[in-house]
């Protein structure tokens, strides 16, 4: 048998695929990054990105291009039969930006290029094998040549038709929606608010209006079943817009319009063994909400750095065991919030219209999207279920296990800036962080992290003005008691526990993490 290579082999190279490779890579692990199509594709698809998911970019890099490039949405607005029912304005931290997927690529294509790897285009994966000590696969390449080689482990992340899914023979189970859609990128001459989102609805059907950098707009509507989607005119998206939306819009020069249907689907299961499926190759669904893409990105920064760490030797293999319950628990929930969504813009009969619009006028008034829904969208609200031990129970000094760290601003010492609690955070290890108010630091503890984890923990402390520090200190001058977070490399908090129960973090510690090794993280600069 042939020694397996210690590679990992990623299967698609969009921006899930992208995200993946360059993650593994920038944590030492040798990836190879395959596509059968010949090149990125120009089409803008994906439009939202959000802010979860930009800090996810701007960690690889992709900070200017996202402020050159990107359109900030100052707000949604919503319309029942042209009457107007709500306008979602946005907070700072859960303002989305729109940046179309070909800049997404760009970005992300430049990120990998800078951490030394690459796509190879126009190689297709078409068997695949397993066993308990690898992955044997048959690729063809450019040059028409079929060769087996041998992987550690496999992503795939090639698309809702994925191949690796497909070979797994792993059910594709959900529903597609009777209606057609039409998508236009267009020039919209007319009184529209370039960085707002409009949404239209009417029993005629639903229209969405998004501003796109450059000036134009995506026009995107529901059409009649029998329209000839090979064959669509401006014409005919014209008539629809003259339909739903509030009138007075003309129409021109368009870029791209397609015709197609939207599928409601999500993967049976998003591991078998040692290949694991993400993005759109595990959960297909609506647009409403744009959360495609986002959820994409995050699946591979949830599943990358486990790879990396399990890989290194750094942790148990069980780690790998949390990234499916932790990312289906996830899509499930975008799959059932875009269905709502589309269910709610296609109503017809008068009395659920007007439950809806009461609904969306209630809710708007009364602020509670910025409470619930918009961080949601945002990709603030994740929490993965509680793994560790049961006594991380709840919230201390604002942290709460399964859920992001806040994003408060901290002067961050290390770098010289304020800058978000997140960013400050160090991606490769695991961060434990002390913060509070008065108590007596466990010294027995403390020192043992400083000794035998210091590889894989970082030490930081938040004092009570704000000052992430390095070390271990007293942080005092905050409410409630002194407390330990311990806080994973993608930024959720794996536990916190007051100082007096610091044996519930040494307990974890050695749960999660196998010490060795030190650990190196590859440099990325910005993406132009």
């Amino acid at each position: 048998m042939n020694t397996v290579e210690p590679t990992v082999l990623v299967v698609g190279g969009g921006p899930v695929g992208l995200t993946t490779a360059t993650e593994l890579i920038r944590r030492g692990v040798p990836v190879r990054c395959i596509d059968k199509a010949d090149g990125p594709s120009p089409l803008s698809k994906a439009l939202v990105v959000w802010p979860r998911a930009l800090e996810v970019l701007r960690s690889l890099g992709g900070d200017a291009l996202i402020t050159g490039r990107g359109l900030p949405v100052d707000s949604l607005k919503y319309f029942s039969a042209n009457r107007p029912i709500a306008n979602v304005g946005f907070k700072p931290h859960t303002k989305p930006v729109i940046l179309p997927q070909p800049d997404v690529e760009a970005l992300l294509g430049e990120s990998l290029t800078n951490v030394g790897g690459r796509v190879e285009w126009r190689t297709e994966l078409l068997e695949l094998a397993q066993d308990g000590d690898g992955v044997t696969v048959l690729l063809r390449g450019p040059d028409g040549v079929e060769r087996r080689e041998r992987f550690s482990y496999v992503v795939g992340a090639d698309g809702a038709s994925s191949t690796v899914r497909t070979i797994l023979d792993i059910p594709f189970d959900g529903a597609t929606y009777p209606n057609t859609f039409v998508v236009a990128d267009v020039t919209v001459d007319g009184p529209l608010q370039h960085d707002a989102s409009y949404y239209y609805c009417s029993p005629r059907g639903v229209l969405v209006i998004v501003g796109l950098p450059g000036g134009r707009f995506r026009v995107f509507t529901s059409a009649p079943q029998d329209l000839d989607r090979d064959n669509v005119p401006l014409s005919t998206v014209q008539e629809l817009v003259d339909a739903r939306g509030p009138g007075g819009l003309r129409l021109r020069d368009p870029s791209w319009m397609s015709a197609f249907s939207v599928h409601a689907r999500h993967a049976a299961r998003t591991r078998e063994g040692r290949v694991f499926l993400a993005g759109d190759s595990a959960h297909i669904h609506s647009p409403a909400g744009g959360q495609g893409m986002n959820t994409g990105i995050t699946d591979a920064h949830n599943l990358a750095w486990k790879l990396a760490m399990v890989w290194h030797g750094d942790a148990p293999a069980s780690l790998l065991d949390t990234y499916e319950p932790e990312r289906a628990e996830i899509a499930r929930a975008v799959v059932r919030q875009a269905d709502v969504q589309t269910k709610a813009w296609m109503l017809a009969k008068p009395y659920q219209v007007r439950l809806r619009d009461a609904a969306v006028r209630a809710a708007s008034a009364l602020r509670l999207a910025d409470v619930g829904f918009v961080p949601w969208l945002a990709g603030l609200k994740a929490r993965y279920a509680r793994t560790g031990p049961e006594r991380y129970v709840g919230k201390l000094a604002g942290y709460t296990p399964g859920a992001l760290a806040p994003g408060e601003v901290v002067w961050d010492s290390r770098a010289h800036c304020r800058t978000p609690l997140r960013t400050a955070l160090d991606p490769l290890r695991y961060t434990l962080l002390v913060t509070g108010g008065p108590g007596t630091l466990p010294s027995d503890f403390l020192d043992e992290v400083a000794t035998k984890y210091s590889d894989l923990v970082d030490v930081r402390t938040l004092r009570a003005d704000d000052n992430l520090v390095d070390g271990f200190s007293a942080p005092g001058g905050r409410r409630g008691a002194g407390v330990l977070v311990l806080i994973r490399p993608d930024q959720h908090v794996d536990g916190v526990a007051r100082f007096e129960d610091f044996a519930l973090l040494r307990d974890r510690l050695g749960e999660l993490l196998r010490p060795g090794r030190s650990a190196t993280l590859l440099s990325l600069p910005a993406a132009s």
